[in-house]
């Protein structure tokens, strides 16, 4: 019965001990290489900061009492891709430092096996050698420059994944082209690939001075700027309410045109 009190005791002891500690959580994906972890002395003095390592719900085995320590990842038979939550679990007053968390964010790495568009407008891509989730940014060439019209969530392994999203297009030739960014900044793109649908009409548009509004034949995508340059309105519509503008001159994008000017009194 004494024996057991005394392991009761240190128990809640331990427990008192550690009920302050601190976790440091990483998520990401396994990139094959280590974490490095800098590792103070506790705040007592005695013995180090971390006490223990997790790797996706897993102890570590590495050795974490020293100054600085290593978290081996590739004893887990983990792959390149694979989800990875790593938990870092210190005492009250001191903090670890990781060294190269970076190591577990995803990179853009994708290569792309071959994509199309079908008749009914819909762009499909297949990708290769991904390696982390990243979503693939669909790109229009439109009105001299590139515009976002969706985003599809990448899978982030390295497998073959197709991947596909319904396009609006304007008339005559569309371009397009998907677009992936990781943490470097540096983005990276597929070929554009071109796509005709002869059932889209060619946007003409008037203006209703006394109503106000712009009014177009057809749905389209549009921008309207200032004279200074600035983006006033945007968005798809057939009739654009351009009440709420200031007097003075400003510029339509439409459909496949642009520069087109009306002047708001």
């Amino acid at each position: 019965m004494l024996k057991f009190r005394h392991l009761f005791l240190l128990g809640t002891l331990l427990t008192g001990l550690f009920a302050q500690a601190g976790t440091i959580v990483l998520d990401g994906n396994y990139q094959g290489k280590n974490i490095f972890v800098q590792n103070p002395f506790s705040e007592a003095g005695v013995g180090f900061c971390v006490f223990q390592v997790t790797v996706n719900d897993k102890i570590s085995t590495d050795e974490i009492n020293s100054s600085a320590f290593e978290v081996d990842l590739s004893v887990y038979n983990l792959k390149v891709g694979d989800k990875v939550t790593i938990k870092i679990m210190h005492k009250d007053g001191c903090t670890p430092k990781v060294l190269n968390p970076e190591v577990l964010k995803p990179k853009s790495t994708f290569d792309i096996v071959k994509q199309s568009i079908s008749p009914d407008g819909t762009y499909t891509w297949v990708t290769t050698n991904e390696t982390g989730e990243l979503p693939f940014v669909v790109q229009q060439k439109r009105w001299n420059k590139w515009i976002r019209v969706g985003e599809v969530m990448g899978i982030g392994t390295p497998g073959e994944h197709e991947y596909s999203f319904k396009v609006v297009p304007h008339s005559g030739e569309n371009i397009f082209r998907v677009k992936q960014t990781d943490m470097s900044k540096r983005a990276r793109f597929s070929e554009s690939i071109s796509y005709t649908d002869p059932s889209v009409p060619v946007v003409t548009w008037t203006y209703d001075k006394s109503n106000k509004v712009v009014h177009m034949s057809s749905g389209s995508l549009y921008e309207i700027y200032d004279q200074f340059g600035n983006i006033v309105k945007r968005g798809y519509s057939t009739d654009i309410d351009v009440s709420d503008l200031k007097k003075g001159l400003y510029y339509l994008n439409f459909d496949n045109k642009m520069g087109d000017t009306f002047l708001k009194r």
